[in-house]
């Protein structure tokens, strides 16, 4: 599970700085200031939690349950947090609506969310 975590986390910050440049210098030019700012985010949110993932996984030994549903949520977050967002900006600077991934960026940010809820409760049992 740690090598899964490491190897995921390296290939999302790797990702990252692939998916900023290619905002940065190729879709800028098809972009509206909007989509880019929405592009952007979802390059943050990535790089953020690929870093999460590295930290937990050189830290922790993800052997409990909840150490691993951490892992998990903090990898399908990103997947469907970021990835969706790149795909909305994507399909509607090429004109077409891609309805579907409307509800899976909310859905990506809430496994986010229960991520990080999973870390602070691993953190305070592991103080008591």
């Amino acid at each position: 599970m740690v090598l899964l975590a490491q190897f995921i986390g390296a290939l999302y910050g790797l990702l990252a700085v692939v998916f900023g440049a290619f905002g940065a210098h190729i879709l800028k030019k098809s972009f509206t200031p909007e989509q880019l700012t929405s592009f952007e985010t979802g390059v943050k949110y990535q790089m953020y939690h690929a870093l999460v993932l590295l930290m937990i996984s050189f830290n922790l030994n993800l052997e409990t349950s909840t150490e691993r549903y951490m892992v998990y949520c903090f990898i399908l977050g990103i997947l469907l947090f970021s990835f969706s967002i790149y795909g909305l900006c994507i399909g509607t600077s090429k004109g077409k609506k891609l309805k579907f991934l409307g509800p899976v960026t909310p859905l990506g940010g809430l496994l986010l969310v229960a991520g990080w809820c999973l870390l602070l409760y691993n953190l305070i049992k592991n103080l008591i």
